[in-house]
């Protein structure tokens, strides 16, 4: 049977490793034994060093014999991010100091900027023989090592490029990371059996057992999503690939893509190929502008060669073609005479045509928002 301590403190700014702490020791409190733990909870206003003190000096009675001690008691405190440390010292200290055998108090703390512990409450804690333990989110610069390693933890081995993909495809948050690590976990078999060699062939099985995940096998798992296949769509008409883009398109609108939704990740990728151009155009070099996108690496060397082969200039010609198209598709009022024959077309004819204006235009060549 574990041996829980008398004071626990979880804090930090990770709120999702804090729930979960706090759903753990609970859990584990109340499977101590049936019948013989009781689980308290104070939160809100009842979540104060004075009424936390209070708890701990009322005995718990047994349901059987009514002496005084015979249960253990699990006292769990919600909002300790906003005790102040004064009152901490002059209400709470000497509680804690004396926390009465088979009495264990969990405070669990949700920081943000302005709301956090009182360092004289860690220091009470670790005094009365308690731990603490801090939740904090990593860094974004630090989370492709942080990826890694708890990758090797469920068995897998993630290079810096293949953690940096991952981090592009799922975003920042360390909790899907971790569910999307554990995906992957099952997908690829780490740690046991290798189903997928011939389907990833890239991947291979580590001589102790953990799974090689490369950021081939992070991109190839993804090409299957719809809005990877968006993003494919933009590229191409980012890089002018008229064709590419035209199947690309009716594929996803085979799908049941909206357009509207198309619209706004294309529109974001070419605001992206605009600052990049305008920063290679102002001279910065282009392994610097490369080095700032938020993409995988393989995926940055394609926008960066795409971006290459364009200016400023189309790409604004480009925005400004697909600001009509949206606004023609949603049947609004024509903005000029030479636009006022669209509005019997479809959307789907109308957003070709859009695509063969944008692939169209030259670097370099001057265009006009209507046609």
């Amino acid at each position: 049977m574990p041996q829980l301590k008398p004071v626990y403190l979880i804090h930090g700014d990770d709120h999702g490793a804090v729930a979960q702490r706090r759903a753990g020791l609970r859990a584990l409190a109340e499977g101590l034994g049936e019948g013989t733990v009781v689980v308290e909870a104070l939160e809100g206003e009842r979540a104060t060093p004075a009424l936390l003190a209070g708890a701990l000096a009322t005995m718990t009675l047994s349901g059987s014999g009514g002496e005084p001690g015979e249960l253990e008691r699990v006292i769990l405190v919600e909002g300790v991010e906003r005790w102040r440390g004064a009152e901490v010292e002059e209400e709470l200290a000497a509680a804690l100091e004396n926390v009465p055998p088979g009495t264990t108090v969990a405070l669990f703390a949700r920081e943000e900027a302005r709301a956090r512990i009182p360092p004289a409450l860690a220091e009470l804690v670790r005094r009365a023989g308690g731990q603490v333990v801090a939740q904090m989110t990593v860094k974004p610069w630090e989370l492709p090592k942080w990826v890694r390693a708890r990758g090797a933890e469920l068995g897998l081995l993630l290079d810096a490029d293949a953690a940096k993909a991952l981090i592009a495809q799922v975003g920042e948050r360390q909790q899907r990371l971790l569910r999307e690590l554990e995906t992957l976990a099952l997908e690829f078999g780490g740690g046991g059996a290798d189903p997928d060699r011939d389907r990833h062939p890239e991947g291979h099985r580590h001589p102790e057992g953990h799974r090689q995940i490369s950021d081939a096998d992070i991109e190839r798992r993804a090409a299957h999503s719809a809005e990877w296949r968006a993003y494919s769509l933009a590229d191409a008409l980012l890089g002018g690939r008229e064709r590419e883009a035209t199947l690309g398109y009716l594929r996803l609108r085979e799908q049941g893509e909206r357009l509207q939704g198309l619209s706004y990740l294309i529109a974001q990728r070419l605001r992206e190929g605009l600052a990049a151009a305008l920063r290679l155009q102002s001279g910065a070099p282009a392994a610097q502008v490369r080095k700032g996108l938020r993409m995988p690496p393989r995926a940055a060397e394609r926008f960066m060669a795409d971006v290459a082969r364009t200016d400023p200039a189309r790409l604004r010609s480009a925005l400004a073609t697909l600001a009509d198209l949206e606004l023609d598709a949603r049947g609004g009022p024509a903005l000029a005479a030479a636009r006022a024959g669209k509005g019997g077309l479809d959307e789907d004819t109308l957003a070709l045509r859009a695509i063969e204006r944008i692939c169209c235009a030259r670097k370099g060549a001057p265009t006009s928002t209507s046609r």
